[in-house]
């Protein structure tokens, strides 16, 4: 079982791009320190803290190669939690090698409680090397968890798994591991401790790997639940990265397997990730459909305080799709719903963006009409600045049009409205202005 799961994690470092950048992070760690490996003012090698076979005095001494006692291994993980308190004081104090020093000693003799444990503690410590820019530190702690994920699973180089691709309903691809036979719970678990360091060392890509090889374990098994889980975890991690295809990838998965089991509730939690992910990677047409959906789930569970808002997104998505009348559609509708339920800045910013559409559109009428209306829920709320600046959208319109009486009358609400919040009275002034020597020409 090691050897197929070292050949599918070796196929995965090989054939995946993910693996350039772990060599991309190892320069840049490399590159920033004189390494650990440098030379010592005697030109002798420095020595890699995690290498040194001295013998520890909180080891049994003489040491010998037995399993330690239950006893033993209680009174060594409370000196290990001691030499932790130790090093942390040290780092706030101010002085990071001597930390570093008690926290290597630390990680030497956790390798004495088992691999596992020496792995999480390597994250735990890597961690604190990464937030205060530790790059040596870092340096060693990552080329240790890499010698125990070598150690743990080989170097064989064919697997007996093959990838496979699968296609979500968005068309984008994903691969997915195929397992020969199921990952032994020792591996397991060094698997997720190892995904875990990874993490906290910022390393996605490594993480991924073992991450991935988790999923195909948990498919092979039929264990849904770990096989959400790893999911979730795999998802965040391209979202964490901006990796915003594959994390859509993922997250169209996790939906497709909430649909499956009848899991409302997740259901709309990767809706709304799925929305965020499209935004930001501004595909319009996949997040209005999502968004669509969206609603529907909201809809289905009753909640319509969530539907202004979201019907404005998927105007605003018509808007950049060159829909119009679908855009105007879903503004009016998220307006009717925001004031039913007395959402007054969500029914003012779907007037708003009403009236801005019809502007564009060139349709002056309409847009007036959705003003006076905005101008009534501006007021209901008490948003004096806003109402200031619908009387100037109003103003406009008419000096556009020529009617100067109206635009006039506009402009002088909005500039009584502009001393009172001591803001844009110049402008007011100037536009008046302009419709005085407008009306004189």
């Amino acid at each position: 079982m090691q050897n197929l799961l070292a050949r599918l994690w070796l196929q995965q470092r090989r054939s995946s791009a993910l693996g350039l950048g772990i060599a991309a992070v190892l320069f840049l760690l490399c590159s920033g320190s004189a390494g650990w490996a440098a030379t010592a003012a005697d030109n002798k090698p420095k020595p890699n803290p995690l290498e040194i076979t001295t013998p520890d005095p909180l080891l049994p001494q003489p040491q010998v190669d037995r399993p330690l006692t239950l006893q033993e291994i209680s009174q060594l993980r409370q000196a290990l939690d001691e030499l932790n308190a130790q090093a942390a004081a040290q780092l706030k104090a101010g002085n990071a090698p001597a930390a570093f020093e008690i926290w290597y000693r630390e990680l030497r003799l956790r390798r004495s409680l088992g691999t596992v444990e020496e792995v999480e503690a390597l994250g735990r410590v890597g961690a604190i090397a990464w937030e205060n820019n530790q790059k040596l530190d870092l340096q060693i702690i990552t080329k240790r968890l890499q010698a125990i994920q070598d150690r743990a699973f080989g170097r064989t180089p064919e697997p007996k798994g093959k990838p496979r691709q699968q296609t979500n309903q968005n068309g984008g691809k994903t691969e997915e591991i195929v397992l020969s036979s199921p990952v032994s719970a020792v591996d397991i678990k060094l698997l997720q401790a190892l995904g875990q360091a990874y993490q906290q060392i910022r390393l996605p890509a490594p993480a991924l790997e073992d991450y991935q090889l988790l999923l195909a374990d948990a498919r092979q098994r039929q264990d849904k639940a770990t096989e959400e889980a790893m999911l979730k975890i795999i998802a965040q991690l391209h979202l964490n990265w901006f990796d915003y295809p594959k994390a859509a990838a993922t997250y169209e998965e996790l939906l497709s397997f909430a649909t499956q089991q009848g899991d409302t509730v997740n259901q709309v939690v990767y809706l709304q990730q799925l929305t965020y992910i499209y935004d930001k990677a501004k595909q319009p047409e996949n997040s209005l459909k999502v968004k669509q959906r969206l609603a529907e789930s909201y809809l289905a569970i009753n909640d319509l305080t969530q539907i202004p808002a979201l019907k404005i997104a998927i105007a605003t998505d018509y808007e950049a799709l060159k829909e119009p009348d679908e855009a105007s559609k879903n503004y009016q509708e998220a307006y009717n719903i925001a004031w039913s339920l007395q959402q007054f800045a969500s029914a003012s910013e779907a007037l708003k963006k009403l009236g801005d559409l019809y502007r564009t559109y060139k349709q002056p009428e309409y847009a007036l009409q959705v003003y006076q209306t905005l101008l009534q829920v501006e007021r209901q709320s008490y948003d004096y600045y806003n109402l200031m600046k619908t009387y100037d959208q109003i103003g406009q319109i008419y000096l556009e049009r020529g009617d100067l009486a109206p635009a006039k009358a506009a402009f002088e609400q909005g500039l009584e409205l502009a001393r009172s919040l001591k803001y844009q009275e110049t402008y007011f002034a100037n536009q008046l202005a302009r419709v005085t020597q407008q009306g004189s020409q």
